[in-house]
């Protein structure tokens, strides 16, 4: 299978950068770029989630121009470029399935995964804590969850979920407490520390919070558009009882 059309791709971003090219992309860095990374990976999730293909293959697009984009300004630069990337992604494949390119045998997925753990770590003998490598950009609830399973892979863990609970259960309590003495700064901390927990709760359940929450926001987000397609008066002016009662008609009629 022939990749014409990905090379015709990488020389349109080359003459994009060029002195021929265009003004706007000769000014790009790596740092003014950094949003436009974020937003076209979560849009490409996004077209993931509604499995609207056709959306998806334009994402991805999109996804693909940002990887093409970072590299033109490292060649442009003089300190890597496309190959280099390309190179470096298909050694580090090889590297991590000893399993398919070499003769280690492995029994389960989980076999492959404590594998690739110890081979990632091989490959990075300057990172010195567990905590050492979590990207500072991806959302904070990603981040918990990140440095929870690294924290388990070290054996710090809860011996039970009844524990857990109680965990949790003590934070609220803590929380409390400081609205109580009326502290911010603390009311903030020990809210930090009941959504840790949480993450926690999660993960011990074999649950993605970051799509778990992300499904409640979708949730909400449906069953307040129904409220606000079923009330009868403007929804500032409706009071708790009131709300309530629209909130359940909205609910039972999703959930037709």
């Amino acid at each position: 299978m022939g990749y014409e059309n990905l090379d015709k791709l990488i020389e349109t971003v080359r003459i994009l950068r060029s002195p021929e090219g265009c003004e706007w992309d000769r000014a790009q860095t790596h740092k003014t770029l950094r949003p436009n990374m974020l937003e076209e990976a979560y849009e490409a999730v996004d077209a993931i989630d509604t499995g609207d293909m056709k959306h998806l293959k334009e994402e991805l697009g999109d996804v693909l121009l940002q990887v093409l984009l970072h590299s033109q300004i490292a060649d442009d630069e003089g300190v890597f470029n496309l190959d280099d990337v390309a190179k470096g992604l298909n050694e580090k494949l090889i590297h991590r399935h000893p399993h398919v390119f070499g003769d280690i045998k492995v029994n389960s997925t989980d076999e492959i995964i404590d594998n690739w753990d110890k081979l990632k770590k091989e490959e990075k003998p300057h990172r010195k804590s567990a905590m050492d490598g979590i990207s500072k950009s991806q959302s904070a609830l990603m981040s918990a969850q990140k440095i929870s399973k690294r924290a388990v892979k070290k054996g710090f863990e809860w011996p039970d979920e009844k524990t857990l609970y109680e965990c949790i259960k003590s934070e609220f309590d803590e929380f409390q407490d400081a609205i109580k003495e009326n502290n911010p700064e603390h009311a903030e901390e020990e809210m930090g520390d009941i959504l840790f927990a949480v993450v926690n709760l999660a993960r011990w359940n074999k649950i993605d919070a970051e799509q778990a929450l992300l499904k409640a926001n979708k949730k909400f987000m449906a069953r307040f558009r129904k409220m606000e397609e079923l009330a009868e008066k403007p929804l500032d002016e409706y009071n708790f009882r009131e709300y309530d009662i629209l909130w359940k008609r909205a609910k039972e009629n999703l959930s037709h």
